[in-house]
Formats: structure tokens, C-alpha cells, sequence
């Protein structure tokens, strides 16, 4: 089954089509978002686009359960995974269930309404992808987890009064933007929208834009802290958003999930004090946290007419902004996320795909159906060298070859370390082999030393190259990472101008 047909989409929308293109074909050449990914800074968000099946199963090592970055697990009833594309860029993809959206066309008008929306206050919708029954999308990965986990269950420290007033201040300006693009609506905000990336800046999940279902409920949080009208008539207005972000802003002023309802009896007995977070220790203007809790009291209001607008939003929470200078990744107590560099923008091989992505699994597979077919080196032994030692040599390999083809790999490094410490016969796929068997043990150094050492037994092997970019990279030295994934992929291009083969 292809993708969805990119005729669902608008006309005019400015998504990336994608032809209808073999796994194969898929592996020999970058994606066209993943080219859209890597133009300009690192920091660019793509073009919108239409992502293949295959592409999102690679992504995120088909749907693993350990890739779910959902507050429910891969318990939730539509899942977010982490995944990481071909240019490595991170990505969140929400994969929908199998009755959420049953008409692929409502799917891709909606999903490219959403991706239409391109700011700097958003975890901006980079893609989507319809595959029979399948319904995706994918957007940009925030690593650096939720309001609700740094506000809620946070492990080192509290977040800071000035950085609780950006919070707000970068949310209502997301609503205000996405407002006055049309499309105010946005379904069950709640700390767990809030998103902050790699520079510790707080975002809005472009998700809460689309609903879960076509026709499903639009809230799935406590019904205590649901509008009032949605109660009523269960439908989203934008007044619906405004009395949600007044539950964000009592998150943020008593670091706890408060019903409203009980929080505004607090307000109006002018129990201020009682409803900020004892974690502040004090350390915060009482004057702001004054306005901050007269703001959440009029977007609580029961009457949707007597609530703000997102102007208002922005125009009470601009003035409390306090150490504008100073980073977020600062303020929130954390390091700064370096995103890896793009990959090489030659088209890759399924081996170059593969290292690229971390998957082991694949690598695994590759190098057992290569065999022994780039050991073309001299091993000249003596008749003597032959009867003594050799079958024994080679019996050690073939007891390596075994465990390896098994997975069994603490028994493959042992056999071929036996077959290596002889030392008569010298061979690059053992060393290859024995690389990738200590990354499957997570021994990232021993798996980098073989890789080099293949190297130096085949200076030209791709594999060799390959092998030490996926060391590498389990050792976070992600620049050196890239430079060997660059140089294997121009071994490989090399190799097949000139007619050896991949």
C-alpha cells in the first residue's frame, strides 16, 4: 500500500509530493522533506510534506514501544513516538488509532491546514502520512520533555518565577499566532502541550490543533478542568482555549494540578499566598503574581464572553518578562541540547541508511548476507602455516559465523577473537563483525577499535568507515560521527563509479 494520493491535498498548499516509490528505491536516495530538512541552518523547519510508511517505521525503529514519548506510553489510545529521519533530524510522530480519521482525504485537509503554521512559539507540523488504515504525523522533536514534568515531577529543581512568567508569555503568543492565522481552536491544552526544546524555550505542541478523531471528543483530561461549555455542548470555541490556558497559568503559579473551581475560592478569599507553589521559597514579585493570578481568574470566567482574547494575553504577559536575556536552558536548570548536524546529502546506501539511523538490527542483516565478499586481501600462509593452524583458525570463524547469524553475540566475540589472536590470517569483515557484536553488547570503545582496526586492513572499505560512524555516535561524538558517515559515503560512490559494486 503507497501513500495517501498527494491529489487529497489542496492545490495551493505548499506540501512536498512524493512519488510512489519502492523501499528500495527509498534507500538509495534522500527523501524529498529529508533534502527540505537540511537546506539552510540547522535550525530551518522543512516544508510541509508527505512522509511514507517506510519512512516513519525506519524513524522510529518500527513503532517501538521503548521510541514512545507519550505521557500514556504505547498505552495511549493515539501514541507519540521519538524517531530520528535519514538527515537525523528528530522527530515527534503521533500515530493515530485505526478508527480515528477513516477518511484519508479530511485527514490531509486538516493535517495541511495545521502545517500551513510555521512560528517560533510552536513545535511546528512538519508532515503527515496516510498508508491504508494508517493516519500519522510528524513533527518537530522537543527534547527536552513537558511543563507538566518540570513543573510536576521534576528531579533537580523547581522552575524559576521569571521563567514560569515566559512560559506564559511564549504560550499566549503561540495562541495569538495561531489565532490570527485561523485556526484559534486548539483541543485540551494542558501542561503536557507545553513542549520545550533545544534551547530550553517553552513551545506549544502543534497536535492539540487537530483533534484526536474526526468526530471524537476534543478533551481527555479531568472533567474539573474542562470549560464549562464544553460540558454543555461539547464543542471547542475559542473561549474554550482561553479557560484552558487559565488552568496552564494556575499550573504555573502553585506548581499543581488546582480544579479551578476550587482555586477560584481561593482567589476571591484573597488566599494568594496559599495558592502559590512553596517550592518558590518566597522568590517571586508578589506584585506579578498578583496579575498573574487576576489573568487566570478572568480567563476562568463560567461566561465565554467575559473571558480575554489572546491579544489581551499577550499584552498582560509582555510587560512581566524579567531576564530577557538570560537563556531558558539557563533558567530551567538543564545543558543545551545540541542537535546532531544534517547527513550528507548524497544519496545513501541501505547500509548508509542504516548507520544513519542506529539501526543495529539492519546492520546486522546486511553484513550477514555480505558474508565474506570484501576480504579480497593477500593471506599468503606457508604449506607448514596451513596444516597447523589454519583449520583450527578456521573452525574458530565458522563457530563466530554461527553465533553471529544466531545473534549470539557474546559467543561471535569470543570465537573471533580466537581466529584474530592467532594472527596468521587477517580478515576485515571479522574485525566488522566483532564491531558491530560489541555495540549489540554496548561496548561502544571495543566496537570503535575494530572498526579501525578494519580500516587499517582495508583503507578503502566503506564498511570499515561505516562501523566507526556508529561507534562514534554511541560515544557522542556526533561531528566525528558525520565526517565518517561522509567519507563512507563517498568510499561507496567511488566503489560503484568504478564498477566494484556497493
Amino acid at each position: 500500500m503507497g501513500c495517501c494520493n498527494s491529489s487529497l491535498l489542496p492545490e495551493n498548499h505548499p506540501v512536498e509530493k512524493r512519488s510512489h516509490q519502492s523501499l528500495q528505491q527509498q534507500q538509495r536516495r534522500p527523501s524529498l522533506s529529508l533534502q527540505a530538512a537540511v537546506e539552510g541552518s540547522g535550525r530551518e523547519v522543512p516544508a510541509f510534506a508527505q512522509f511514507s510508511l517506510a519512512e516513519l517505521k525506519a524513524a522510529t525503529n518500527g513503532f517501538n514501544p521503548q521510541n514512545a514519548v507519550s505521557e500514556s506510553g504505547d498505552k495511549a489510545p493515539n501514541v507519540v513516538y521519538k524517531g530520528r529521519l535519514q538527515s537525523r533530524r528528530w522527530i515527534a510522530v503521533k500515530k493515530f488509532a485505526r478508527t480515528a480519521w477513516p477518511d484519508p482525504k479530511q485527514f490531509a485537509e486538516e493535517a495541511s491546514g495545521v502545517g500551513k503554521l510555521r512560528h517560533r512559539r510552536l513545535a511546528n507540523l512538519i508532515g503527515y502520512c496516510c498508508d491504508g488504515e494508517e493516519r500519522l504525523l510528524v513533527a518537530e522533536y522537543m527534547p527536552n520533555d513537558t511543563l507538566a514534568k518540570h513543573l510536576f515531577h521534576w528531579e533537580k529543581q523547581t522552575i524559576e518565577w521569571a521563567m514560569r512568567l515566559r512560559v506564559a508569555f511564549y504560550i499566549a503568543e503561540a495562541l495569538e499566532y495561531c489565532s490570527s492565522e485561523g485556526r484559534p481552536l486548539y483541543h485540551d491544552l494542558n501542561a503536557y502541550r507545553v513542549l520545550f526544546d533545544e534551547d530550553g524555550d517553552p513551545r506549544l505542541s502543534c497536535f492539540g490543533l487537530m483533534k484526536n478523531s474526526r468526530d471524537g471528543k476534543s478533551y481527555s483530561t479531568n472533567l474539573a478542568y474542562t470549560p464549562p461549555e464544553y460540558l454543555r455542548n461539547g464543542r471547542v470555541t475559542p473561549e474554550s482555549v482561553i479557560f484552558s490556558f487559565g488552568t496552564v497559568l494556575l499550573d504555573l503559579l502553585s506548581g499543581k494540578r488546582i480544579p479551578p473551581s476550587h482555586a477560584l475560592d481561593m482567589i476571591r478569599g484573597k488566599n494568594i499566598l496559599g495558592l502559590m507553589d512553596s517550592h518558590l521559597e518566597g522568590n517571586f514579585s508578589m506584585e506579578e503574581a498578583t496579575t498573574l493570578v487576576d489573568l487566570a481568574s478572568q480567563c476562568l470566567q463560567y461566561e465565554p464572553r467575559d473571558r480575554p482574547n489572546t491579544k489581551m494575553l499577550v499584552a498582560t504577559l509582555g510587560p512581566l518578562q524579567t531576564k530577557s536575556e538570560e537563556p531558558s536552558y539557563v533558567m530551567l536548570g538543564i545543558e543545551k541540547h545540541e542537535e546532531a548536524p544534517p547527513a550528507p546529502q548524497q544519496p545513501l546506501s541501505p547500509m548508509g541508511e542504516a548507520c544513519s539511523r542506529m539501526d543495529l538490527t539492519a546492520i546486522h542483516q546486511i553484513l550477514v548476507m555480505a558474508h565474506y565478499r570484501d576480504d579480497e586481501v593477500t593471506n599468503e600462509l606457508s604449506f607448514q602455516e596451513w596444516t597447523q593452524q589454519m583449520r583450527d583458525m578456521l573452525e574458530a570463524r565458522k563457530r563466530g559465523d554461527f553465533a553471529f547469524r544466531d545473534k549470539d553475540f557474546k559467543t561471535a566475540i569470543e570465537c573471533y577473537s580466537q581466529f584474530i589472536d592467532v594472527g596468521t590470517m587477517f580478515s576485515p569483515t571479522v574485525y566488522a563483525r566483532r564491531s558491530l557484536c560489541h555495540l549489540m553488547c554496548d561496548q561502544a570503545d571495543a566496537a570503535l577499535r575494530d572498526a579501525m582496526q578494519a580500516q587499517c586492513l582495508y583503507p578503502d572499505w566503506p564498511t570499515a568507515f561505516y562501523m566507526q560512524a556508529v561507534a562514534l555516535a554511541k560515544l557522542n561524538m556526533q561531528g566525528d560521527s558525520l565526517d565518517m558517515l561522509q567519507e563512507a559515503t563517498a568510499l561507496e560512490e567511488k566503489r560503484q563509479k568504478s564498477g566494484r559494486g556497493p
